[in-house]
């Protein structure tokens, strides 16, 4: 018997075709990482990596910092590639793997002095985030996460249109903060992510979409990918990632 795969299935499994093979599931450069990694002043012992990815946040982490890390992500794939890549580097000490989700981490609170979640808060909702996350940082911990943001008050209606069906909490800045605030954090920093950051994403990607496209010609998840693109070439600055350095009060 021939089972049938739903179209979400294949839309997940078109989806992962693109990325599996790319380092990078998200904007990100390495000098607007360290930025925000030397806006929290205290030296962190343990720190949680949420939304790992493959790693990229997790490496520099390792590197610029002496703690414990843990890197969280419920994608297998992404953790194997990172653990690969510590075992390479004899760095297997330095970090814990653990396959888990964001919104039910396995841990106690107070278990860490920094959380890092780039790119990832949205997935569960940024003040549900801000909620849940708080408790599991140490007494005056650290959380650092990049969000996007508005950064027009008028953004161009297809940019508008756009981001409202893949983001629909999607905000301003001083309403973060506002929302940052009112969860329990001080403000201590927050920038914008600079052009370098979308480009180390966009760029790789665009390339794998372009070769994956003629194999993959009726993929819906093609097709949105490079809806996507075309938003960010077109519109960038209108909206961005923001960082914001945040301690829990």
């Amino acid at each position: 018997m021939t089972i049938r795969v739903s179209e979400h299935d294949q839309y997940m499994a078109d989806f992962m075709a693109v990325f599996a093979e790319l380092d990078r599931w998200g904007p990100g450069s390495e000098a607007d990482a360290l930025r925000a990694l030397s806006a929290a002043p205290n030296a962190p012992k343990s720190i949680v990596d949420i939304g790992c990815g493959k790693g990229f946040s997790t490496r520099l982490l390792v590197e610029h910092t002496q703690a414990h890390i843990v890197a969280l992500d419920n994608e297998q794939l992404a953790l194997d590639d990172l653990g690969n890549y510590l075992a390479s580097h004899a760095l297997n000490n330095r970090v814990t793997l653990s396959c888990a989700s964001m919104s039910k981490m396995p841990f106690t609170h107070g278990s860490f002095d920094l959380i890092w979640a780039e790119a990832s808060a949205y997935i569960m909702g940024v003040e549900q985030a801000l909620e849940q996350w708080r408790p599991y940082l140490s007494d005056e911990g650290y959380l650092v996460i990049s969000d996007l943001v508005w950064l027009s008050k008028n953004p161009s209606p297809a940019a508008e249109a756009f981001w409202a069906g893949e983001y629909a909490d999607m905000q301003c800045v001083d309403v973060r903060l506002g929302q940052m605030q009112q969860a329990g954090f001080a403000i201590v920093d927050h920038f914008t992510l600079s052009e370098q950051a979308w480009s180390n994403y966009y760029h790789p990607l665009k390339l794998r979409v372009t070769s994956l496209k003629r194999s993959m010609p009726d993929s819906l998840a093609i097709t949105d990918i490079e809806r996507e693109i075309d938003v960010y070439e077109r519109f960038l600055g209108e909206f961005g990632y923001q960082f914001f350095i945040l301690r829990r009060t």
